[in-house]
């Protein structure tokens, strides 16, 4: 592991290239054209993602999940804060991090009203070739890595799912028991009518059912890829996938 100034290595070619592209195939070409363009976020693209928008709703469980919730916040895991009508900002970058991997970031921060702070959600999604799949490693330092299953709809929509989830600390290694976390699915899909693109996300424990989820729209611009902005860094970086 190294912080998100590390030295960057030699690159392996294995480890660059857009990473919904590799991890869809030829099912990528299946998105709707705005989603294409929306998860070919890459260093050869050339461009980032950058969206606007509006969450028109954002829910939890039953007060036993605040507990839960509040310490997913510490490292920008998960909000505790519900409302409706919260305005949110979503930035996908492009960059390889200091082990030669291609990655692409997934913040979005929310301004929940009446709040004096905004609330964080960091990801960084890489490849992982030996087993094919996406790795999305979640909050500040890159403590969980979630394997994601990604399928593409009939009407062009990305629908990405959670799976095994495991923590990585210096010398700690496990896997997170599934008792104290939660299964993510999260649909995005492309409006023509509006210009928009929709999300809705939802997290459930298989015990305890719905733990937390929002759904909502956001527009968004493809500016030309120049400095990286240092506020998407997770605060170290993770080897292991």
């Amino acid at each position: 592991m190294t912080d998100a100034a590390g030295d960057v290595p030699a690159v392996a070619s294995a480890t660059v290239g857009a990473v919904f592209p590799r991890a869809l195939g030829d099912d990528f070409r299946r998105l709707h054209p705005m989603m294409q363009r929306r998860f070919g976020v890459s260093l050869d693209g050339g461009y980032a993602c950058v969206g606007r928008g509006v969450m028109t709703r954002v829910r939890r469980g039953p007060w036993w999940t605040v507990p839960f919730l509040q310490f997913g916040r510490l490292r920008n895991i998960l909000i505790p804060e519900v409302g409706r009508d919260v305005p949110f900002t979503i930035e996908n970058h492009a960059y390889l991090d200091p082990f030669g991997r291609e990655t692409v970031t997934f913040v979005r921060e929310y301004r929940v009203p009446d709040r004096r702070r905004s609330s964080r959600f960091d990801a960084t999604m890489v490849f992982d070739p030996r087993r094919c799949v996406v790795v999305d490693y979640l909050g500040t330092h890159q403590h969980l890595a979630v394997d994601l299953t990604l399928e593409v709809e009939s009407d062009g929509s990305l629908l990405l799912r959670s799976g095994a989830q495991r923590f990585r600390e210096g010398w700690i290694d496990f896997r997170f028991p599934m008792l104290f976390s939660g299964y993510a699915e999260l649909r995005e899909r492309f409006d023509e009518d509006h210009g928009v693109f929709r999300v809705r996300l939802e997290v459930r424990n298989r015990v305890f059912g719905f733990l937390f989820g929002y759904e909502g729209w956001f527009v968004s611009e493809f500016p030309e890829s120049a400095e990286l902005p240092g506020h998407v860094l997770p605060k170290r970086h993770e080897a292991r996938y």
